[in-house]
């Protein structure tokens, strides 16, 4: 890889920002949130659903360039192979409001699940969508199992659960597989290690990830096709096998430049592709495609896509023909090809940017739960706060143990964020909502794994609880734990959507499962910290299968508790604590 860029000492992440506003700057149907980093289609229609993408920058033109009428309503763009926050996403919701629904589009990568799920969350809770959905990519098949036709979809009126269904379906008939000669380098970073000169990578990723395997000698290009097409098209192979293709089946094709390719290789790349489909596995695309569509900054690679169309079109109860006229239907996004421009007499729909706490949430000020004692909320959250405080040396040593060191420094700097809240009367109504609403501000501010956990859980269980009170016959201002207890278990079945961690991987899953099931089934707080409690002393001796600390830091020697467990039990026993529970 070559580590030299005209930026060599900028911080990688300040390039995004400047990025997008030459992007906007030279494109009059785009306007940009410089500060939250979101583009967006000046010319939406907020009667047709909203098609919002996003993730880590440095895979340009994703997302930005794909942003425009007939594909994405708008792109929150994250740092640098890191994924946007959730305050970003829900700038970008904002942006492209919908009165039909909004679906998120997006990379199937923990970070992004968690904050574009985090997003989702608080889009509901806050009363900005009607419907939400989250459509993650899940094509890559060197790793286990179009963005082009639901944004037309969505421009020529589809509906929401039409869009949503359509989308579904092409992302389960399209398989990729990619290859690279080389890791990119990321400007003002440390040079990483490289691909050894002679090595071929198979199953290679978007953020130098190691990839499958890495072929020596490096095969030619007629092998590494060859290679590459049997892992997508191999029908024998139960491991690879995710869509089937029949001779009859109208099939598309994208080769996709990873963003250090010249256009002659890319081309010259794609003509073997072509021959070897139809010559050994009897594929002649009805549609093609090459370019640069996702890129890994500068990196030497390329990426193959089969989507079938036909088996898409039938699970969608569509027909290929009209998938056909979708995927060719004009765009207004400068990065696909054979874009159009508006004409200069359309009436632009620009919209002033707003900040979030402007937002009105009208199903908030329908519900109210207010406890009888204000000053009871205010020593539940309060006492919840200093446990998590006294718990931090411990839970930094831990990190430092079993992962990147950084779990109690964000727990005890949100803990000291809701105590400044405390103080400026967040509790002082009374309303329960009011006050996790508030809270969610600093949920926000995180940031990592945890802090999206946390993020989606709060969303979800307020959403929840304001969604049982709402449509509830009896008092609103009824404390009972069955109120409580059902909304922690919607919120949780929620949280499960969007990360995969379950109980006994080691991670705040060995707690909040654990503790959600013992309260829904008692209803009794007390007996479910008991369980947190235990659960969390357990997860000393439990092996981590889940997050950082698979491959960062080794307990085998030192039996510590998972600082992110025992986080969220000392925040629960806190709570429990204050209410005059423990």
């Amino acid at each position: 890889m070559s580590p030299k860029h005209y930026f060599p000492s900028t911080s990688a992440n300040s390039l995004v920002p400047r990025a997008l506003r030459a992007l906007v700057s030279a494109n009059d149907h785009l306007t940009l949130d410089f500060t939250e980093r979101v583009v967006s289609n000046a010319y939406h229609d907020e009667s047709k659903v909203s098609i919002i993408g996003g993730g880590g920058s440095g895979h340009e033109p994703a997302w930005s360039g794909f942003t425009g009428e007939g594909l994405l309503s708008a792109a929150a763009c994250g740092d640098i192979f890191a994924s946007p926050s959730a305050k970003q996403v829900l700038r970008a919701i904002q942006m492209a409001p919908s009165q039909e629904g909004v679906i998120l589009l997006i990379t199937n990568y923990t970070g992004d699940r968690l904050h574009f799920g985090l997003a989702a969350e608080r889009a509901k809770a806050e009363g900005l969508v009607k419907n939400v959905a989250i459509l993650p990519a899940t094509d890559d098949v060197s790793i286990g199992r179009t963005m082009k036709i639901i944004g037309a979809a969505a421009a020529e009126g589809y509906s929401f659960d039409q869009c949503l269904a359509l989308g579904r379906a092409i992302n389960d008939q399209t398989v990729t597989i990619a290859s690279a000669l080389d890791h990119c380098h990321v400007p003002g970073r440390e040079q990483q290690a490289s691909v050894s000169d002679g090595v071929v990578v198979i199953g290679a990723g978007i953020h130098n990830e190691p990839g499958q395997v890495h072929v020596s000698p490096a095969p030619s290009v007629e092998e590494l096709i060859e290679r590459l097409l049997k892992l997508l098209c191999d029908e024998t192979d139960s491991e690879r096998a995710f869509v089937s293709f029949a001779t009859a089946d109208e099939i598309g094709l994208l080769v996709n430049n990873y963003g250090g390719l010249s256009v002659l290789e890319l081309h010259a790349l794609a003509d073997e592709i072509q021959f070897q489909l139809r010559s050994t596995w009897k594929i002649e695309p009805c549609r093609t495609l090459f370019g640069a569509f996702e890129t890994s900054l500068n990196a030497p690679g390329f990426s193959i896509s089969l989507c079938n169309l036909t088996a898409a079109a039938r699970k969608a109860n569509e027909s290929v023909e009209k998938l056909k006229l979708l995927f060719d239907s004009p765009t207004t996004a400068v990065s696909w090809p054979n874009t159009t421009r508006p004409p200069a007499s359309s009436s632009s729909k620009r919209k002033d940017i707003f900040d979030i706490s402007e937002a009105k949430n009208n199903d908030l000020k329908n519900a109210s739960l207010f406890l009888r004692d204000p000053s009871l909320l205010e020593k539940a959250i309060w006492n919840s706060c200093q446990r998590a405080l006294a718990a931090e040396p411990n839970l930094t040593q831990w990190d430092m143990i079993m992962g990147d060191g950084d779990c109690g420094e964000a727990v005890q700097g949100l803990a000291q964020s809701i105590l400044r809240r405390i103080d400026s009367g967040c509790c002082r109504s009374g309303d329960v909502f009011e006050a996790i609403h508030s809270i969610l501000q600093d949920v926000d501010n995180m940031g990592g794994t945890l802090g999206a956990i946390f993020g989606v859980l709060l969303s979800a269980f307020l959403s929840s609880l304001k969604k049982i009170v709402t449509e509830s016959e009896s008092e609103t201002n009824s404390h009972s734990p069955e109120i409580y207890a059902s909304a922690l278990a919607s919120a949780v079945s929620s949280l499960k959507y969007h990360t995969g961690a379950r109980e006994g991987d080691r991670t705040v899953m060995d707690v909040l499962l654990p503790f959600e099931r013992e309260f829904s089934q008692s209803e009794n707080f007390v007996s479910a910290i008991k369980v947190a409690a235990d659960k969390a002393e357990a997860t000393r001796y439990l092996k981590a299968k889940f997050g950082r600390a698979t491959y960062v830091g080794d307990s085998s020697s030192q039996e510590v508790p998972d600082p992110g467990a025992w986080a969220l039990y000392e925040i629960l026993a806190g709570l429990a604590d204050g209410l005059g529970l423990a």
